[in-house]
């Protein structure tokens, strides 16, 4: 089950709806085997396409640099389908390389940028077999338990 926070969920919102018509892309980091998605990035889809994303090489170096260097993993790897619904194409599942990773796709089909409801489902891909698993939204995380 993904646990998120209310603000983290209503900013993968705003980016998917802000990036239609083509697909939004990004990672929400958290520390290191606590499974809290607590710091939302909001890369840029070096494919500028809306039917396909690609995290830009550089972005996604600097950004796998500055996770290693604060002791945070990829939380949350989300993406949003533009036309289609909210489940991992094939292309996606092939490029799921994060097995710890809640994989998060948004579709922004029905009401595109405006307001109104998406669909937001969160995914376990694990060598190629895709889960679907529950959402548990949140207003604020619960307070980190000391380590």
């Amino acid at each position: 089950m993904l646990t998120i926070d209310r603000a983290t969920y209503e900013a993968i919102l705003a980016h998917a709806r802000r990036d239609h018509p083509d697909e939004a892309c990004g990672i929400v980091a958290g520390p290191e085997g606590t499974d809290r998605p607590e710091r939302l990035v909001e890369m840029i889809n070096a494919a500028g396409s809306p039917t396909f994303y690609e995290f830009d090489s550089t972005e996604l170096l600097a950004l796998y640099k500055e996770m290693w260097a604060n002791d945070e993993e990829p939380v949350v790897v989300y993406h949003s389908h533009t036309a289609t619904e909210a489940y991992p194409s094939r292309t996606d599942i092939g490029l799921a390389s994060e097995p710890g990773a809640h994989y998060v796709l948004v579709s922004t089909r029905e009401h595109g940028n405006n307001e109104g409801p998406v669909e937001f489902r969160s995914y376990r891909i694990i060598d190629g077999e895709v889960t679907e698993e529950e959402v548990d939204l949140v207003e604020k995380l619960p307070a980190r338990s000391p380590s």
